[in-house]
């Protein structure tokens, strides 16, 4: 059968077949190795039926928790726990409502990521849960996607970053980590009736990042999405799953079914999927009827084996075979005596005040409004300020409106074991300092409101909804993005509003000035009797890539945020690291290849020149070549760095090759069709790729060779690409400083988009098709090769770094 990867990347998949039809060998990474050969020693002593039962679930409300699987006693398996959620644990008492993933990516803040990871696994590790069901590493594609609130933002390498240290913590416990859902599920509209169509270059570099991090970071499983991918089911369909997921990126565990997301048995297991949820012993896909298919040959002994070991070397992985806590809660009824109501919390609500608070974003601060200085009367209006009247818990999906909404509905959700709502933590301070209090809780009544602010000192106005068009807030002198902030939402209010916590939160996604800007929407048109197309058709340019692609000017941009505090920069420097090597050995190389290593290292002062102490979240973005078909911006780095007044520090960031194998399969599959193609298909083959047409002809030169294949003697004609021979395709990359990110400058009036450097560039072309990176830089006629790095400063008025830049030596 045709291989996925030579269909067209443009050409989407309609079938239903699959191929090939069993899980491909990887080389296990050294984390792996051992628990892999501790769970082929166990699945050799196992029954056909006992290994199917390892991926077969119990049907849903069979056991104690959301997912289970039964207990094998041969081999003291006691069966999974399988249980939500990203922020917390689901349906049990006495846990933590945690800040959800887009508060914690607004954080740009790696240690409280992993902070959270931990104490998250910590709570699901007492109270016997298995595999915690997250993170949720979906991209934010659409800005109404229903699920965005649940993952990391819409750039890929900020989601990346968070799902890394996400599962790091989590799994650091001794709990399974899940990555989901797998993939380009980025819209809850029909999520199971659809079909998210999207090219081969667009599913590399924006959607796969964060899953292939998570990858990176050992992730004990993945779980599949509804929707289907390029007209096949996600948990059916073997490119992503077989040739991305397990062959590509070398993941070593198992790919669950999102709940009932499974279309079929056999197809779906030889198509990559290890795990059906919540599935059933007796009837449905798996269970009896899959061993019957091993019977019948539809599916082999050796796919069902690589199932049944995958599972229970992510099981043996995390050390679950040993003093692992059990299972002592109920899911469906906290009455029943099998609960224990351990309390698992410890003080994890100080970590939950510290990201709540630095996850906020301070948007707008004219003349310094905040912090508040010493307000005598305070009115608070606005029903997200104050408790829900039916109590914290009455929603049955958890979060509402009802009052002040301190996470979302659905599965991602988790028991409150209290809420400090914004409007009892002010009344808290207030009473600390002497101040009044007047509230007004109705989002509808204009005249109670006025009322309340009449004569005060001080108004704040909380908003979670849409609020229309900002014709009625001339007047607002601040602006604080809260998101939703967990539990301690109040407090973490008032310590951004008093000045407790100088705010360095950052925007994980871009705020527009109208919803027509945005290059998606979500897709409502259509009915659940037939498969809703959603065409991926902006391909890279999601969230602030279109705006500054389209030179729209946002309302506020991706990464921006103030502070109460300036800060200043200098001395920038990129320091070229070591050689690329050769190419990397055996699938799944991305794990620990050179590719990952540091490629430049960019280096500067930071100083904090005002008069509090205060983090700056310093990012680093790259422009690429006109001619690469990239964006003009890419976010590449950040940090976050904390720095008492007048201090200063120097900060390092590096830049590393990225995972090329897109665009070197690109190259493959055009060479297996032509090994000598014309101009016209050159060029075509350089677009798809987003490599110059002197790197491609000089890649399929090479391959030529490789293979013994004679070149053509012909003079060069239309129909044969020219080779500039002057072109120095070989020469060691040198980098050049420049200035600031044209997106900053655009948002703020200035000029826009100049790409007259980057017109005359092609891709520098390096000595082999398996070392060319795509970020920034390209080869220039004379022996000069230029990095557009890009300091984002986002504090105050200044949204980017003006500066003298010169020619840094060439690294030996």
């Amino acid at each position: 059968m045709e291989d996925p990867l030579v269909t067209p990347s443009n050409t989407y998949q309609t079938s239903s077949s699959v191929a090939p039809i069993v899980s491909p060998e990887t080389a296990p990474t050294q984390e792996w190795a051992a628990a892999i050969a501790k769970a082929k020693s166990a699945v050799a002593k196992l029954t056909l039926a006992e290994k199917v039962s390892l991926g077969t679930g119990v049907q849903w409300q069979k056991g104690h928790c959301v997912g289970n699987t039964p207990a094998i006693p041969s081999i003291d398996f006691p069966g999974l726990c399988l249980q939500d959620s990203p922020l917390g644990v689901r349906f049990a008492d006495k846990v933590s409502v945690f800040p959800a993933g887009i508060n914690t990516a607004a954080t740009f803040n790696r240690d409280l990521m992993r902070k959270r990871g931990i104490a998250l696994g910590a709570e699901f590790r007492r109270k016997g849960i298995h595999v915690a069901l997250g993170p949720a590493v979906g991209i934010a594609r659409v800005p109404a996607g229903g699920r965005n609130w649940e993952g990391f933002g819409a750039d890929p390498y900020l989601a990346g970053e968070a799902a890394y240290e996400t599962v790091i913590g989590i799994q650091s416990q001794g709990v399974q980590a899940c990555a989901k859902h797998y993939i380009n599920n980025e819209q809850e509209h029909f999520r199971q009736t659809s079909s998210s169509n999207v090219d081969d270059r667009t599913q590399h570099e924006i959607y796969l990042p964060p899953f292939l991090k998570a990858v990176q970071a050992g992730v004990a499983s993945i779980m599949g999405a509804y929707n289907q991918v390029n007209g096949i089911y996600a948990c059916e369909n073997s490119h992503i799953l077989n040739y991305l997921l397990k062959s590509e990126l070398g993941f070593q565990g198992y790919v669950m079914s999102d709940w009932w997301a499974t279309h079929s048995g056999a197809a779906s297991v030889n198509a990559g999927l290890d795990m059906t949820m919540p599935g059933d012993k007796t009837i449905g896909y798996f269970g009896s009827n899959l061993v019957n298919a091993v019977k019948n040959g539809e599916v082999s002994q050796s796919r069902i084996d690589d199932l049944a070991t995958r599972i229970l070397a992510a099981w043996y992985l995390l050390g679950q075979d040993s003093e692992y806590p059990d299972v002592n809660f109920d899911s469906w009824d906290f009455k029943d005596p099998f609960n224990k109501h351990i309390d698992v919390q410890g003080d994890h609500k100080t970590l939950i005040r510290t990201i709540g608070a630095a996850s906020t974003v301070l948007l707008k601060n004219e003349n310094s409004t905040l912090p508040l200085k010493a307000p005598s009367t305070i009115a608070v209006i606005g029903s997200d300020a104050g408790p829900d009247p039916k109590g914290i818990n009455s929603s049955a999906d958890r979060g509402s409106n009802h009052g002040i909404l301190a996470q979302g509905w659905g599965s991602g959700t988790a028991e409150y074991p209290y809420l400090v709502d914004p409007l009892n933590a002010i009344k808290n301070k207030a009473s600390s300092i002497g101040a009044t209090v007047t509230s007004s809780l109705s989002d509808s009544d204009i005249d109670a409101a006025a009322h309340a602010a009449k004569d005060k000192d001080v108004a704040l106005v909380f908003i979670s909804a849409d609020s229309g068009e900002g014709y009625i807030t001339v007047e607002v002198r601040a602006v604080l993005w809260a998101g939703l902030q967990g539990q301690e939402a109040g407090n973490a209010v008032v310590d951004v509003l008093w000045g407790a916590v100088n705010p360095s939160g950052r925007l994980p996604y871009t705020i527009a000035k109208s919803a027509s800007d945005y290059s998606a929407s979500v897709i409502t048109s259509g009915t659940d009797s037939e498969i809703v197309q959603i065409p991926y058709k902006e391909g890279l340019k999601v969230d602030y890539r279109a705006f500054d692609a389209n030179h729209i000017a946002p309302r506020f941009e991706f990464g921006f945020g103030l502070s109460y505090t300036t800060f200043e920069y200098s001395n920038l420097t990129i320091t070229l690291g070591g050689p690329g090597g050769t190419q990397p050995t055996g699938p799944g190389s991305p794990l620990s290849s050179w590719l990952q290593k540091p490629w430049a290292k960019v280096t500067f002062t930071l100083k904090n020149t005002g008069t509090v102490a205060g983090t700056e979240i310093p990012q680093l973005y790259i422009s690429p070549p006109a001619s690469s078909g990239e964006p003009p911006n890419a976010l590449k780095g950040f940090d976050s760095v904390y720095l008492e007044p007048g201090a200063s520090t120097v900060v390092s960031m590096t830049l590393s090759r990225p995972d090329k194998r897109q665009a070197k399969n690109v190259l493959k599959k055009a060479f297996e069709k032509n090994s000598h193609p014309n101009k016209e298909q050159i060029e075509a083959i350089s677009v798809e790729c987003g490599r110059s047409v002197e790197t491609v002809v000089k890649w399929f030169k090479q391959e030529r060779q490789k293979h013994g294949i004679e070149e053509r003697r012909s003079a060069p004609s239309s129909s044969q690409p020219v080779i500039h021979e002057n072109h120095d395709l070989d020469s060691s990359v040198g980098l050049v400083r420049t200035a600031s990110l044209n997106r900053l400058r655009m948002a703020n009036g200035g000029a826009s988009g100049n790409r007259t450097a980057n017109e005359q560039w092609g891709q520098y072309p390096p000595s082999n098709a398996d070392d060319v990176p795509s970020m920034a830089f390209g080869e220039l006629h004379k022996k000069q090769h230029e990095l557009h790095c890009a300091m984002a400063m986002y504090h105050q008025a200044t949204l980017g770094l003006p500066m003298n830049l010169t020619l840094e030596p060439e690294a030996k």
